[in-house]
């Protein structure tokens, strides 16, 4: 299990020494994939600038509303677990997406505690592939170095949300857990990858 809890950091882990700057409205892109990585850029950066002040508690409340809407957490769920989930109950699906969320925001909060004037770049231009698209971004120290962190982004109801996010541009988050997720529901059902993704948060919530 400590593969699943690292690949489910993984994503924001990289970038846990950067901050960010703030993007400004005046020049938002028109493609809505791209203003949506914007948005909730916008959002983390307002909590890193409160860090301190919100605290882990804090800071996850904030981000939960960003994150469901730029995420769509419900089919990074079913694509990490892979195809167990065709035999996973309704109720079973939720308390799944509901841990996933919770490990999604509190990982950001966790790792983005701090405000140091580091900088968000995001293209301007988000790149077709299939019916989905990719938003490119990456973090620019104050020194001059870059870590780059794209995004795999679909239509859910009229808005373009996250399905997933390529580490250093190209190493997809999905790929690293998926056979961690799905192992660990054939070895100890829904109930069990549950449990443990909780258990990761509780841990690091008593650790603040």
């Amino acid at each position: 299990m400590r593969k699943v809890l690292i690949s489910l950091a993984s994503a924001i882990a990289v970038t846990a020494t950067f901050g960010a700057a703030p993007v400004s409205a005046a020049d938002s892109p028109l493609d809505p994939a791209v203003q949506a990585i914007k948005s909730f850029y916008a959002t983390l950066i307002d909590t890193m600038k409160r860090g301190k002040e919100l605290g882990l508690e804090g800071r996850a409340k904030e981000l939960k509303p960003a994150t469901e809407s730029a995420f769509d957490l419900a089919e990074i769920t079913r694509l990490s677990i892979g195809p167990s989930w065709s035999g996973i109950s309704d109720d079973q699906r939720k308390a799944l997406v509901d841990a996933m969320e919770r490990v999604t925001v509190f990982q950001y909060a966790k790792n983005f505690s701090k405000f140091n004037g580091e900088q968000f770049v995001v293209s301007p231009d988000a790149k077709p592939r299939s019916d989905d698209k990719i938003v490119e971004s990456k973090l620019v120290s104050s020194d001059g170095n870059s870590v780059a962190f794209n995004y795999r982004m679909h239509p859910v109801d009229g808005h373009w949300k996250v399905v997933d996010v390529y580490l250093n541009g190209n190493i997809s988050q999905l790929a690293l857990r998926r056979a961690d997720f799905s192992s660990t529901v054939q070895k100890f059902g829904p109930t069990g990858l549950v449990a443990k993704l909780n258990e990761m948060v509780d841990k690091d919530s008593s650790g603040q």
